[in-house]
């Protein structure tokens, strides 16, 4: 007889309802309806949190298309778009993106964070499934989840086609109409010997080629369509004329390089595999067999194709001697860190301009103009303007004072001095080293992303107005009221002295950690300003830490990076299928004796 007491039956998590949707801005893609949760029911919903300048949300709009498509009768996507920019909480810029990354599902303009608090979300981008009675059921955060979210619809289609509860059909989203320009949110341009133009025309996926008026259409590149056979491309961004006359793109959801030739009008790939780069994947060698991440622009400088990988928060160069590829500068953490090149941040730099000595990047997320320079035999990184990832407006004069918003394009100008297309400003600033001074050279342009110089004239690409604009270089500068920012997310509260870090993952159904080759979970830690942590930075594999906030620091950043690799849990599987879940969080937090001493943050799975 056995009298041990029996186990205890395993704790089941409390059902929570999912909050409504609500956002002032309203509804995108549905015909001019106002969704709310009920309308969905009987749905899988998964509900992504996202904002268009975040490189991240646009990886998982993408990886996303084949679970909208595949189950396109059960699913219902819905995009909340929760700003970090002020630009971004315009209803127009919304409506913008939504179009210029073919979004084809309901978005909630949500500017003022309604909903994105409701859901207690913490980072972009983040995913949320809601079952068909309306409870949420899974949470995830970052890229690579597209894979673990299908296995979970198919059982949520089949537990809820069995109670009765899953509901068929055609879901809420209407298409807008179609705009006919000759231009669709261009992205870069190039001015060709000839004095034409080469623009990219991103949403289109083509390249334009347009004569010296910079309006008529002499040839269009590329068929169009999605692609990275013969000459299609996919969201393509930057160009730069090589050595041997052809031009360098940066195809940037391709996560590759092509290179296409005027003289023959060929198409074919320098760089990348057409798939993603993720931690662990070579960071250098032959030039098609390694992985790139949505390389943006591209410049020809020190006898090598430079590459602003802003996918991954780096620079990267191509060696068209070698055929090789490899890391130059940035560690893949996102922020704004100057030195030696290997150990340098960026924050998906975006736009490059070589001018002599020095390269110049547009660097769009901590709002700021840096650059890289040699050193010896080596390269560093500076800064000229910017701060960091949170402050960010339009404020002329000392370049140590002033502000950008998310600028996507530099442009080297003949007195040494550089033009910035300050992007979310719209508006064309200028920084010149001589002085240390930043001026405005214009204003009243709509999402200007490049801008290239034709004698004494600048032309600039109206992203946003699907146009390239002339302009003549002013002798003296506009005047601008100076106006500062910092991001609406609110400070999260921590106590002083210890604070509990975990981040929650829970492997996809059918899958376990990956620890073959080792450790399958990294976890990196560090803080703006450093001395904010005065015990628990770095690098460990466990997901969870003891972190010691320093006395006398009020205020900061905490910069948490993870990543999981889980693989199929079948031992008859010889080859399992591996899937890498990633996320890059940088939280404002305020010390206060009621803070919280605990910070979960949600990898995959739900936080107890």
């Amino acid at each position: 007889m056995n009298d041990a007491a029996p186990a205890p039956a395993p704790r089941r998590r409390a059902r929570v309802r999912a909050p409504e949707l609500v956002g002032r801005g309203g509804w995108l893609n549905t015909g001019g309806k106002e969704l709310t949760l009920a309308d969905l029911r009987g749905k899988c919903v998964v509900v992504d949190f996202w904002t268009f300048c975040c490189i991240n949300c646009l990886h998982v709009l993408d990886e996303l298309r084949e679970l909208e498509q595949k189950h396109s009768d059960t699913v219902v996507i819905i995009g909340v778009h929760s700003p970090k920019f002020v630009h971004e909480a315009e209803h127009a810029a919304v409506v913008d993106a939504v179009e210029r990354y073919e979004v084809h599902h309901p978005v909630l303009d949500d500017p003022e964070l309604a909903t994105w608090k409701q859901y207690a979300v913490r980072a972009w981008p983040t995913l949320v499934v809601i079952d068909p009675e309306g409870y949420v059921v899974a949470q995830h955060a970052g890229e690579g989840h597209a894979h673990a979210i299908e296995k979970l619809v198919q059982e949520l289609e089949a537990e809820h086609a069995a109670k009765g509860t899953l509901r068929r059909g055609d879901g809420p989203y209407v298409p807008p109409e179609p705009v006919a320009t000759d231009l669709r949110f261009p992205g870069k341009v190039l001015a060709l010997p000839s004095g034409n133009f080469l623009v990219s025309d991103s949403t289109r996926h083509q390249l334009v080629e347009l004569a010296a008026d910079g309006e008529s259409v002499v040839r269009r590149v590329g068929n169009g369509v999605r692609g990275l056979a013969g000459d299609a491309f996919n969201e393509p961004q930057g160009l730069a004329q090589l050595p041997d006359g052809r031009i360098a793109v940066a195809d940037t959801v391709n996560h590759a390089v092509r290179a296409y030739d005027p003289a023959t009008g060929t198409v074919e790939t320098l760089a990348g595999t057409g798939r993603q780069w993720w931690q662990g994947s070579p960071t250098h060698g032959p030039a098609l067999d390694v992985a790139l991440s949505s390389p943006w622009d591209v410049a020809w400088w020190q006898d090598r194709l430079w590459i602003a990988m802003a996918g991954v928060h780096q620079l990267w160069t191509y060696d068209p001697a070698s055929g090789t590829v490899e890391v130059a500068a940035g560690t893949t953490n996102e922020g704004l860190v100057d030195g030696p090149a290997a150990e340098a941040w960026f924050a998906q730099p975006s736009g490059l301009a070589a001018a002599g000595d020095r390269l110049w990047v547009a660097d769009s997320e901590t709002s700021a103009l840096r650059y890289v320079e040699r050193d010896g035999d080596g390269f560093v990184v500076g800064t000229a303007v910017g701060t960091g990832l949170f402050d960010f407006g339009h404020r002329d004069g000392p370049a140590g004072q002033a502000l950008l918003q998310h600028p996507l394009g530099v442009t080297a100008l003949p007195d040494g001095s550089v033009a910035v297309s300050d992007t979310y400003n719209h508006a064309l600033r200028r920084y010149d080293p001589a002085t240390g001074e930043v001026t405005t050279l214009a204003t009243d342009l709509r999402e200007p992303s490049d801008a290239v110089l034709v004698g004494a004239d600048i032309v600039v690409v109206e992203s946003a107005r699907h146009r390239l604009t002339r302009l003549r270089l002013p002798d003296e500068a506009v005047r601008v009221e100076s106006v500062a920012h910092r991001t609406q997310r609110a400070a999260t509260d921590i106590g002083p002295g210890s604070l509990r870090l975990d981040v929650v993952f829970e492997a996809p159904k059918g899958q376990k950690l990956d620890t073959r080759y080792g450790p399958s979970t990294r976890l990196l830690v560090s803080a703006s300003p450093a001395e904010l942590l005065a015990g628990g930075a770095g690098a460990g594999t466990d997901l969870g830490r003891e972190l010691v906030v320093a006395d006398g620091v009020t205020e900061g950043v905490l910069h948490v990076s993870a990543m999981a690799a889980s693989c199929d849990d079948a031992p008859e599987i010889e080859y399992p299928a591996c899937h890498v879940h990633q996320q890059d969080w940088s939280i404002p937090v305020r010390v206060t004796e009621s803070g919280t001493g605990r910070l979960g943050l949600v990898l995959a799975g739900l936080d107890a």
